[in-house]
């Protein structure tokens, strides 16, 4: 569906970075057709009909390669701009991370229809995982400043982390590939990839003017609720706008088995062999290693040490149901 563009200058919200919502900002609607749950043309034909029935202006903008996820993104946010609307992004985590990622400070609100299979970041807010009751949200819903992280600059919505994660990542979604998306193949990817006897880190760590050496098979930085009680770890000082930092002290194979079988049911916290703490900078080198592969609500990339955690200067402008009561639990 088309529509003039207006070129009137963006009124913006000292606290959010965007002005407050009208019902009747158009939107850009960034949608990943190779991500998600369900067929991508059912996807779009729910989101055209649902917003021509509630008579909104809107433009579809598919990606069918990854790789064009952020140029796209880049257009919405520039068009968004000129027309007072709302960046939208209809994915899983990488999706919604990608998007995000470049609205974050552009003065636009940010929108998502989550199609990813745990949707941590859109629970945390009362958004639906259904495309319906999502879009209707999204429809009446109203402006909240966000905390998101932040890694060598580079954002995250839910968290961030290097060393044995990251390869669970990567296995899990290899095994995804060949065996179908679901939490059973993911368990089962996990205890495979624990039989390599992962290499530990020699990480140290500075935040809240102290320094800790660590080893450590992997180091992960939290910054949602809903997961951090998930896996039995105390989520308070995300609401001092601060980050969580969980790292397992050295083990062997057994014991990582033990800690998996843990967060499964939800008593990692109470784990003798992990640590956890809560900053917001926190400063990693790694002894022995200038580069390392680290993963951002799920997407895997390499950086160059030392790495920097914080916690982003500027909220992320969400767009959440209005008078949203208590969010999802799992």
């Amino acid at each position: 569906m088309g529509y003039l563009l207006s070129m009137t200058p963006i009124q913006q919200s000292p606290t959010t970075g965007a002005r407050p919502l009208t019902g009747q900002e158009p939107l850009f609607i960034v949608l990943n057709t190779g991500s998600g749950r369900g067929d991508a043309q059912v996807l779009q034909d729910t989101i055209r009909r649902v917003l021509d029935e509630a008579g909104r202006r809107y433009q579809l903008m598919p990606v069918d390669d990854p790789s064009q996820l952020t140029e796209t993104a880049r257009a919405a946010v520039a068009q968004a701009q000129q027309a007072q609307g709302i960046v939208v992004a209809a994915g899983g985590d990488g999706t919604l991370n990608a998007v995000a990622s470049q609205v974050l400070g552009q003065g636009v609100p940010f929108g998502i229809l989550p199609q990813g299979t745990f949707n941590y970041f859109g629970r945390r807010y009362g958004i639906s995982q259904d495309t319906e009751p999502a879009l209707r949200g999204l429809l009446a819903g109203e402006v909240r400043a966000v905390q998101v992280g932040l890694l060598n600059g580079r954002l995250f919505l839910v968290n961030a982390s290097l060393g044995l994660y990251p390869q669970l990542l990567e296995d899990r979604e290899a095994y995804k590939q060949r065996f179908g998306r679901s939490r059973l193949v993911a368990l089962w990817s996990g205890l495979v990839t624990l039989l390599r006897a992962p290499r530990q880190l020699s990480l140290r760590l500075e935040y809240e003017g102290r320094a800790r050496n660590q080893r450590s098979p992997t180091l992960v930085v939290g910054n949602n609720r809903l997961q951090l009680e998930h896996i039995g770890i105390d989520p308070t000082e995300l609401d001092r706008n601060r980050l969580v930092a969980m790292a397992a002290r050295p083990v062997g194979t057994l014991a990582l088995y033990g800690l998996l079988l843990r967060g499964l049911f939800s008593r990692l916290g109470d784990a003798e062999h992990v640590i956890s703490f809560a900053f917001d900078r926190l400063t990693v080198a790694i002894r022995g290693r200038h580069r390392i592969k680290v993963a951002m609500d799920g997407e895997i990339s390499w950086m160059d040490t030392p790495l920097e955690f914080k916690v982003s200067d500027t909220p992320l402008p969400l767009v959440v149901p209005a008078e949203t009561a208590e969010p999802e639990r799992s």
